[in-house]
Parts: C-alpha cells; sequence; structure tokens
C-alpha cells in the first residue's frame, strides 16, 4: 500500500491574440514588463522579486470598507486550494488541487470558461501527498501556461487554447511509486521553466529543475544533497557565509549514503534577481524525522540557495538549520528589496522567514548574514543565531538542549517546543510594502510535542519516523499572528492574533491596505497600524494567496478558498474520524502503535490533525475563488 492510500480512499479568443509570441531570450524581460502594468497578475508572487505588492489604489484604507462580492467560481474540486489566480489582459488562469485541473475565464463575459484543462493521473499519487493535495498556481512565458501536476508532470498549455504544447516528467515515476510529488507553482526565467519536487517525507532526494521554454527539455538540474556534480556546486567558488564549501559538502556531513534518501525537497516559492542572474529558493527537511538516524549536519537540507540561472550552478548557499531535530523545512519565500539600510549601510537584500521561527535578512550577492532574529516571541527551541564571524558556531542557531530531540533521544517524548513543526510560518507567502518598508507576514502561533522512533527506507513508503502533536502555546487563546515586521532591525511592529494560524498568502497595495485570509474562512483588511478595516466571509477556510487585478477601468481582489493544507488535513483528508485517523497511522508509521483513540486521532496528519480539531467548528470543505471590488 502506498502512504496514505488507505485514507485517500475512504474518503474570448480575441483577447487572448494580445498575448503574441514572445522571443524566448526576453520570456523574463517581457514578464518583467507585464509585472510592472498593476492591471495584471503575471506570476504567483507578483513579481520576481516576491513581493506581492500592487500599485492599484482605486481600494483604499477609506473605501475597503464599501468591498462587495462581484462574482464567484467553483473548482469543483473539495481538498486545500493554496496559491491564486494569474490575470493577464481580460483573461483569468484559476487552478484546482488534485486533479490539478486549469481553467481560461474571459473576464469580458462573465468568466465564460474559454478552454478547460484536466490531466488524467494515477490516482495512487493522492495517497503519497503528505499533507494534502494542493497545487500552489500556475506560472505564464511565451504564451504558455505552465502546470506542475501533482504526479510530478510539468506540462506547457497553449494560452489561447489549452492545448498541450509539451510535457515532462520531472519525478522519475509519475505512479507515486518513488514519493515524488509535485506541489509548488512554477516560475519562468528567461528561457527556462524552473520547478521543484515534494516527497521528503518519502525520502526523496530534492532537486530544483530548469525546463527550456520552448520545448521542455532538461537544460540543468540541482540536487540538494550529493556529489558536486549532482549539486552543481563548485567547491573552491561556491560559499557558505563568505568561505569556500569545499569538495563534497553535500555528502561529507551525512552517515555513509544516507543523502541518497535526503530529503531537502524544493516546494516552495521562487525568486530571481535579473541584475545578479542569481535565482533564489529554499530546500526542505532532511530524511527522516528521527535525527537520530542520520548524524551530521545534513547538507544541503534546511539551506537558502543562490544559483546562476543559466547553469543552475551555486554561487553561495546558507543552512538556517543544521541537523534538523523538528521538520523546519527551509522553503518559505525570498523576497528581495534594494537599498534597505541594514547596519547604517545600504544592502540590496533577501529576506527570509523560516519555518524555525527566525527571520533573515542577508546581502543576495554575497550571502552576507545582516540579520537573524525571532519574529513570534513564543520561540523556543533556540536562543539565538549566532553573528559573530569568528566564532565556530557562526550563522547557527543556539539550540536549547531541553528542546533538542536528537540529546533525548529516540522513544522520547520532547515536549513543548515552539514552533510546532509547521513552524512559524509555511508556505503562505509574506508581503512587502516599498510605502512603509515593511513586511506583512501571516503565521503559526504553536508549539508541539515530538518524539522520534526508528524507522526504515522502502520506496514510495513513508519515511517518517516520529509522532507529533500540536497546541497554542502555554497561556495562549489563539493560534495565528499577522504581524509587521522591521527587516532591518528584526522587530516586531505590530501583531494582529487571529484564533487560528494565518495560512493565507499576504497582499500589500498602494492604496494603504493589507489583505490576508483566514482558516475559518475570512478575507481580512487591515491598515497598516494592523487596524481592521474589513472582513468578510468566503464559503471555506482560506488557505490561498490574495490577488490584486484591473479590469474595465476597476479594481478588484480575488481570493481562492478552500480549507485543506497541512494545517486543515483532519477536514481536507477526514482524519477527525477515528477509523480514518487509525488507517493514516497504519499507513504512516510502520507498526508503531499510537495508543488510545484520542491519542491516535491527535497525532494524525504529522501532529496537525488534533491542533486543529476545532477548526471544524467553523468551516468545512469547499473550492471557491470569490472577486471583490467597490460598489458600481
Amino acid at each position: 500500500m502506498r502512504v496514505f492510500a488507505k485514507t485517500a480512499y475512504l474518503l474570448t479568443t480575441a483577447a487572448l491574440m494580445s498575448f503574441g509570441a514572445v522571443h524566448m531570450t526576453s520570456a523574463n524581460e517581457e514578464l518583467m514588463k507585464m509585472a510592472e502594468n498593476p492591471k495584471d497578475w503575471v506570476m504567483q508572487t507578483g513579481d520576481y522579486a516576491n513581493t506581492r505588492f500592487s500599485k492599484l489604489n482605486q481600494i483604499t484604507k477609506d473605501n475597503v470598507k464599501n468591498l462587495q462580492v462581484k462574482w464567484s467560481f467553483s473548482t469543483g474540486v473539495l481538498r486545500g486550494h493554496e496559491g491564486g489566480p494569474l490575470i493577464i489582459g481580460d483573461v483569468m488562469y484559476v487552478h484546482a488541487p488534485f486533479p490539478n485541473t486549469v481553467y481560461a475565464l474571459d473576464l469580458n463575459n462573465d468568466g465564460k470558461i474559454l478552454w478547460k484543462y484536466e490531466p488524467k493521473q494515477d490516482p495512487n499519487v493522492i495517497g503519497i501527498m503528505c499533507c494534502d493535495t494542493v497545487n500552489r498556481g500556475v506560472a505564464y512565458g511565451d504564451g504558455k501556461i505552465i502546470l506542475n501536476q501533482a504526479d510530478t508532470t510539468v506540462v506547457a498549455l497553449d494560452a489561447k487554447t489549452g492545448k498541450v504544447v509539451w510535457s515532462v516528467k520531472n519525478g522519475e515515476q509519475t505512479d507515486g511509486g518513488k514519493g515524488e510529488s509535485g506541489t509548488s507553482a512554477p516560475v519562468v526565467v528567461k528561457d527556462k521553466v524552473l520547478v521543484g519536487v515534494s516527497g521528503a517525507e518519502f525520502g526523496v532526494r530534492g532537486w530544483l529543475a530548469a525546463y527550456n521554454l520552448a520545448d521542455g527539455k532538461l537544460a540543468w538540474k540541482a540536487y540538494s544533497e550529493g556529489p558536486d556534480a549532482d549539486t552543481l556546486i563548485e567547491p573552491e567558488k561556491t560559499t557558505h557565509l563568505g568561505k569556500p564549501v569545499g569538495k563534497d559538502s553535500g555528502t561529507n556531513t551525512w552517515e555513509g549514503e544516507q543523502w541518497k534518501t535526503g530529503g531537502g525537497t524544493t516546494w516552495g516559492w521562487y525568486s530571481y534577481d535579473p541584475k545578479l542572474n542569481l535565482v533564489y529558493y529554499g530546500t526542505g527537511n532532511p530524511s527522516t524525522w528521527n535525527p537520530v538516524q542520520r548524524p551530521g549536519d545534513n547538507r544541503w537540507s534546511m539551506t537558502i540557495m543562490a544559483r546562476d540561472a543559466d547553469t543552475g550552478v551555486a554561487k553561495w548557499l546558507y543552512q538556517m538549520t543544521p541537523h534538523d531535530e523538528w521538520d523546519f523545512d527551509g522553503i518559505n519565500e525570498m523576497i528581495l528589496v534594494d537599498g534597505m539600510e541594514v547596519g547604517g549601510a545600504k544592502r540590496d537584500v533577501l529576506v527570509h522567514f523560516d519555518r524555525n521561527g527566525f527571520a533573515y535578512t542577508m546581502d543576495r550577492a554575497s550571502g552576507e548574514l545582516l540579520v537573524a532574529k525571532k519574529y513570534d516571541p513564543a520561540v523556543n527551541w533556540a536562543t539565538e543565531v549566532n553573528m559573530d564571524p569568528s566564532s565556530d558556531q557562526y550563522g547557527r542557531p543556539q539550540v536549547v538542549a531541553k528542546y533538542s530531540t536528537q540529546a533525548n533521544g529516540e522513544d522520547t517524548n520532547t515536549t513543548g517546543i515552539c514552533p510546532a513543526a509547521l513552524g512559524t510560518k509555511d508556505q503562505q507567502p509574506a508581503a512587502y510594502s516599498p510605502k512603509t518598508g515593511l513586511f506583512y507576514v501571516p503565521t503559526n502561533h504553536v508549539c508541539m510535542d515530538y518524539e522520534p522512533y526508528k524507522v526504515s527506507y522502502t520506496a514510495g513508503q513513508p519515511y517518517v519516523g516520529a509522532t507529533v502533536s500540536m497546541y497554542p502555546p502555554p497561556g495562549a487563546d489563539h493560534m495565528g499572528n499577522f504581524i509587521a515586521w522591521d527587516a532591518a532591525k528584526g522587530e516586531i511592529v505590530w501583531s494582529k492574533p487571529e484564533k487560528f494560524s494565518v495560512w493565507s498568502g499576504a497582499l500589500a497595495t498602494d492604496g494603504d491596505v493589507v489583505f490576508y485570509g483566514t482558516l475559518e474562512g475570512y478575507i481580512k483588511a487591515v491598515d497598516h497600524d494592523g487596524n481592521e478595516l474589513y472582513k468578510f466571509k468566503t464559503p471555506s477556510g482560506i488557505i490561498g494567496n490574495i490577488t490584486a487585478y484591473e479590469h474595465g477601468g476597476k479594481q478588484y481582489i480575488a481570493v481562492l478558498s478552500g480549507v485543506g493544507g497541512w494545517a486543515g488535513i483532519g477536514l481536507a483528508g477526514g482524519l477527525l474520524s477515528p477509523e480514518n485517523a487509525a488507517a493514516w497511522h497504519g499507513a504512516v508509521d510502520q507498526g508503531r502503535e499510537q495508543g488510545d483513540e484520542t491519542a491516535v486521532v491527535g497525532t494524525a496528519g504529522l501532529g496537525a490533525v488534533g491542533g486543529y480539531a476545532a477548526l471544524a467548528d467553523y468551516t468545512t470543505l469547499g473550492g471557491q475563488l470569490t472577486v471583490f471590488g467597490l460598489p458600481d
């Protein structure tokens, strides 16, 4: 039986003509030009810098209270809806989780469906998607819509017709047989499509691949672990905190050949600096979740990577959580800001809010670490990140022994670790406003108990090795905060509590409004001081990203609702049922007993089911796009 299969089974052409053909070598130049037009939304994160900032300003802090639902669209799918639509000219492209349907909607004709693409995929893939059947959205480039399917097939569709232009296998198997899956949104850079892979919970060794936009042929592939030829690392040129990494850095901190099943998957977001020609992204947790079974720093899992867009060769790397003991994947987005004043000097920086609870500000050309501070006061697993370049601990988090699952050992339940495995922030992207210089960050305010145990590797089978339970921090009555962050100082400016984790992507606008969604299903608007200006409850919990666009001279706000993802897996996967939760454990735990019925349900879904059980009192399943606008 594959992975979570038991649980899974229980349960107007004229407008498009304006695209034209873009010369391949200038695809990213065309996308940059398109991204400068605030009427459209041409990339999942708004622009190559991942700012999620809209220059539209018809909707302001003064009139946002008047927003109305203008229209809606059902995706027909009842799992977690992450990502958001693309808007290009008069056409909106909407995606859904498995089976990864894509719709082209005519904005000139009441959202008429211009075309629909629904791939045929092996249903076994459903069972090997650890944290719901999510998909973070499609990409656009050179008249093509690029989809990263759950089965790891990457397909280019003609934006005008929906016909397949080319299709390639990103993973080795599309039937789930190796545990590889596709959940991330691709990004088009220059003449290439960049796409990663999911599946660290099955021992998948992560990579980022670049395919030619014209024909889908593989241009380069950079693994997270392995020999230098695999990781595309130059031992004497690629640096880590300013020093060359040396030969075979991707294998020499692993025991034996454990790097071959080492995780470090790449299912987050990718950013690009055209001046430096560098692509930035993060790698995920090492496999297994049991740290005792994999001695060493486990490089290059949990790492920020800066790679040449043309060759994939790594310029610099920074491992945030060496020898991860808590599943603090480093896949969250890198936000690029020019000319930030840090320590009295202006820097072109990269800002990253990591799962581990630290927010990092780095010089994006050199990889110099400038700021590393906690962005939730509950974070306790480490006291700080050492910032002394002369120390042998430079850049390393200073782990508190009480919360070290490695030190406490196998079959010991380490309690009170903050944050929980889903991190102070998961993949839900933050926004940056150049008007305020602040970052607006959706966060989790959650802690956990974590008990590692020994597991064995079998291709296509779960390779987890830990029992986790989640709950709010001691004394807290909420599980999320929406915060404003000063990345130059490493300080929280304000924090707005939410009952559950804030699992939607934020949006900042030139109208001095910041939008986000909640797991209960509210879309909310706040001002730059965090004061709530507007809220509306959509049909299902929001884990999608808020998007702005203009059509017919009017500004709109769009969001996908559809509860799910890791936080909502209890609802999405039916795991609130003791029978289904037991089936999940039977598929995942390699025979380990999990205790009574309460424990079985509470620790299902990699610990999230118990932590978010109360979510079922506030929302239910449903996949819908909702579009908001001001009164006519």
